[in-house]
C-alpha cells in the first residue's frame, strides 16, 4: 500500500468510526475522500469535509440512528396482510424516522392516488435512494406478485426492508446501492426518484440528468421538496419546477404536474423500455 494509499484508508476509517456513518456505502465514502484529498487536504481536514457532505445528503434526514432490532421485533408481530390497519399503523409511525417520509405523511394517500392514477397497477417498481419509502407500500396500487426493488445507501437500513418485503409475503429485493457510481440499466414499468435529485446533484451536478435520460421506465415519479429541513421555502417549487424543466427539455415525453404542501412532483410517461 503506498502512502496515498493508506491515507485515503485512514480517512475512510475515521468517517466510518462516526455512529451516523458507519453502515453508509462504503464506495461513496472512498470516492468522497478521494476527492477531498486530491485537493490537497489533510486528513483531519478531509475527514471534516466528507462528514459535511454526508451529513447533507443524507444524514441530517435521520434525526438519530433507528433501532432497528426494536423496529423488527414489532414487525414479526404484526399480521402479513399489506393493507391490514395494524400494518399501516406500524408503516407510519416508522416513517416519521425519516424527515423526507415524514414530510409525505399528511398527504400520503392522495399523493399516490394523484400521481399514480395514469399508471395503473404496478408490475415492477425500482425506487432509487429508496429510504424508508418502501413503508408506503401498503398505499401503493401493487399487482398480484408486484417485482419491487430498492436502492439505498445505508446497509443497516437495506436489511431491515428485506425482512419488511419478506414478513409482507411481497417479491421485493432491497440492495446497498450508490447511484453516482452505479445506473440502474434493467427495465421497470415504474421508477421512484423522490426528493432525490438535489441531493444526488450535490455529489454529481451531471447525475439528474443522466439519471432521468437512461433510466429504463415506462412511468417514472420524480419529486422536489418545496420546503428546506429547517422549513424554509426560500422559493424552492419555483426553482426546482425551472430546474426540472431544463432537465427534460426536448425530450419526447408526455409529462403531468403535482403541487402538494411540501413536495413538487412530477410523473413521467417514456413509454415502454426499448419502445
Amino acid at each position: 500500500m503506498t502512502q496515498d494509499e493508506g491515507l485515503l484508508e485512514d480517512v475512510v476509517r475515521q468517517v466510518m468510526a462516526y455512529e451516523r456513518y458507519q453502515h453508509l456505502a462504503q464506495g461513496l465514502i472512498r470516492a468522497l475522500a478521494q476527492q477531498e484529498l486530491a485537493k490537497g487536504r489533510s486528513s483531519r481536514e478531509a475527514v471534516k469535509a466528507v462528514r459535511s457532505k454526508l451529513h447533507q445528503v443524507a444524514a441530517s434526514y435521520l434525526e438519530r440512528p433507528i433501532d432497528y432490532a426494536a423496529w423488527l421485533e414489532r414487525l414479526r408481530s404484526l399480521p402479513t396482510e399489506r393493507t391490514h390497519p395494524e400494518v399501516k399503523v406500524f408503516c407510519l409511525e416508522m416513517m416519521r424516522l425519516h424527515a423526507s417520509t415524514r414530510e409525505r405523511l399528511p398527504y400520503l394517500e392522495a399523493f399516490y392516488q394523484q400521481t399514480l392514477a395514469p399508471v395503473g397497477q404496478i408490475h415492477s417498481l425500482l425506487d432509487l435512494a429508496s429510504g424508508l419509502n418502501p413503508l408506503a407500500m401498503p398505499w401503493l396500487p401493487l399487482a398480484e406478485g408486484a417485482r419491487i426493488v430498492a436502492w439505498e445507501i445505508y446497509a443497516d437500513m437495506v436489511a431491515f426492508l428485506n425482512h419488511f418485503f419478506v414478513h409482507l409475503n411481497l417479491a421485493g429485493q432491497a440492495e446497498q446501492r450508490d447511484l453516482t457510481s452505479a445506473v440502474p440499466e434493467e427495465p421497470f414499468q415504474v421508477v421512484f426518484l423522490l426528493k432525490a435529485i438535489p441531493c444526488l446533484e450535490q455529489l454529481d451536478k451531471s447525475l439528474g440528468r443522466r439519471l432521468l435520460e437512461t433510466l429504463q421506465a415506462e412511468y417514472l415519479l420524480v419529486s422536489f421538496p418545496t420546503f428546506s429541513l429547517g422549513g424554509r421555502g426560500k422559493g424552492m417549487r419555483v426553482n426546482y419546477a425551472r430546474h426540472f424543466e431544463e432537465l427534460v427539455a426536448d425530450k419526447p415525453w408526455t409529462i403531468w404536474r403535482y403541487d402538494f404542501p411540501t413536495e413538487l412532483a412530477f410523473l413521467i410517461r417514456k413509454g415502454r423500455p426499448g419502445s
